[in-house]
């Protein structure tokens, strides 16, 4: 089943996290094992596998989990993209009152 090589193929090494960060994933405290891209893809493999029916029941369930943790993880990254975006919004630089 190729579900479970894709599970593990992703590398966050040397990746920037969508909160800005270099590594340190997008909540700050735990970094995906996959990156946006590579999770949204699996999800719709999972997806794609279970709506062609030609998995056992088992086989199903497994990929049911498998498809909520690609889920859990794509949330994460959306979730830190979110944050950055309203860091930016926030931010200092664009608040600084107008030279004289």
């Amino acid at each position: 089943m190729a579900m479970a090589a894709a599970k593990g193929s992703g590398s966050a090494a040397g990746r920037t996290t969508p909160d800005g960060g270099s590594g340190d994933g997008p909540d700050a405290t735990h970094e995906p094992a996959l990156g946006y891209e590579d999770a949204r893809a699996a999800l719709a493999e999972v997806v794609a596998a279970l709506e062609s029916g030609d998995v056992t029941l088992e086989e199903a369930l497994a990929l049911w989990e498998q498809g909520e943790e690609y889920a859990r993880i794509c949330q994460a990254w959306l979730a830190g993209a979110q944050e950055r975006l309203s860091r930016e919004e926030r931010s200092p630089q664009d608040s600084a009152p107008p030279s004289d």
